[in-house]
């Protein structure tokens, strides 16, 4: 889904023009799709939770925490697609998309704590030799198979959504978690056939080692992103190398690149022609291709004749003043973590 937002300034450095192209969101009978599934895996997740509890199964305790996460990836993906619905207003111009963000991130630090615990117990149950759950085997696999009904249910609600990556990320996301599920079925079987109650810790390390690998990659990105890191997906010199050869442009000055929303991504940046600005095709032709090639659905273009702002270094924490209009100077490309710097261009 993406909300798309193009805005250029054209025909000197005062003007400024917008365009608009649409709006697609995802069908609206996904909504139905999403609180089914959350309402069936909060289910589970109470239900495992208590056995786990009960039968003193770390392996069912992992698992419930693993259910959790996947009802925040689907609140998450649920709550992406209803904030592109919001219309901005004076005081939140860009809208709500970054709650995605700030809700990815409160996700990812929860998880990473509770699985710190996980490991911790896990460690103390390996050493201790706990004998408790050599009779318990029967219940982690009926509790542990009705997880495997209850993901490979949610996940066909969204099987049909596969042209959209928000949904195709919830359907991949649950149909691993049936997958997970079955390895807690087998160290049941295992547990009640064998007795190898060394199992059951064992394989909630396994699970805990999984969602903290899925997690850390969520929690540095949402960092990233929460500090107005150019998104993994967008390469910033490709960015600038395009935007460097559209015809007229000599420099390419105040490039910034952030994202708005975990699906949502600006650009801002100053264009030196010093013919002036060509028009309103210019600015389209150059917005469609940003959009084409690297899906950022927010561009704001200036367009000047001369620079008239200091141009940021924000790798060096300092401003350059602006070149002169004429005989300018080739400059070479620098980038850091947020696009900044200064653009390549060829000399008047």
């Amino acid at each position: 889904m993406s909300d798309t937002h193009d805005h250029a300034a054209g025909q000197g450095p005062s003007d400024h023009g917008s365009h608009h192209p649409g709006h697609s969101h995802a069908p609206a009978s996904f909504n139905r799709a999403f609180a089914i599934g959350i309402a069936l895996n909060l289910a589970f997740v109470g239900i495992e939770a208590f056995y786990g509890w009960k039968i003193n199964s770390l392996a069912l305790l992992a698992d419930a925490g693993h259910n959790l996460s996947d009802v925040a990836g689907l609140v998450l993906a649920w709550g992406g697609a209803l904030a592109g619905r919001l219309r901005p207003d004076a005081r939140h111009t860009y809208g709500w998309k970054r709650a995605t963000i700030l809700a990815a991130f409160a996700n990812a630090l929860l998880l990473l704590m509770a699985m710190g615990a996980l490991v911790w117990e896990a460690v103390g149950r390996l050493m201790s030799g706990d004998v408790a759950l050599q009779g318990q085997g029967v219940t982690i696999m009926v509790v542990a198979g009705i997880g495997i009904v209850i993901n490979t249910a949610t996940a066909l609600l969204f099987m049909r959504g596969g042209d959209d990556l928000n949904i195709r990320g919830a359907f991949l996301h649950m149909a691993a978690d049936a997958l997970v599920s079955a390895g807690v079925v087998v160290a049941g079987a295992l547990t009640l056939w064998r007795g190898w109650v060394w199992l059951d810790p064992m394989v909630s390390l396994l699970i805990a080692a999984v969602i903290l690998w899925g997690t850390w990659d969520l929690f540095k990105q949402s960092l990233h992103m929460l500090f107005d890191g150019v998104p993994d997906s967008v390469d910033p010199l490709a960015v600038r190398a395009l935007l460097a050869a559209l015809p007229g442009v000599s420099r390419v000055e105040d490039l910034h690149i952030w994202a708005m929303g975990t699906s949502h991504v600006a650009l801002t940046a100053h264009l030196v022609m010093p013919q002036g600005s060509p028009g309103d095709g210019f600015l389209k032709d150059a917005t469609a291709k940003l959009h084409d090639g690297f899906e950022i659905t927010h561009v704001t273009l200036q367009v000047v004749q001369a620079p008239f702002m200091p141009a940021c270094d924000a790798l060096y924490g300092s401003c350059a003043p602006a070149p002169p209009a004429a005989g300018m100077r080739p400059v070479a490309a620098r980038r850091d973590d947020l696009g900044h710097g200064n653009g390549v261009g060829h000399a008047n």
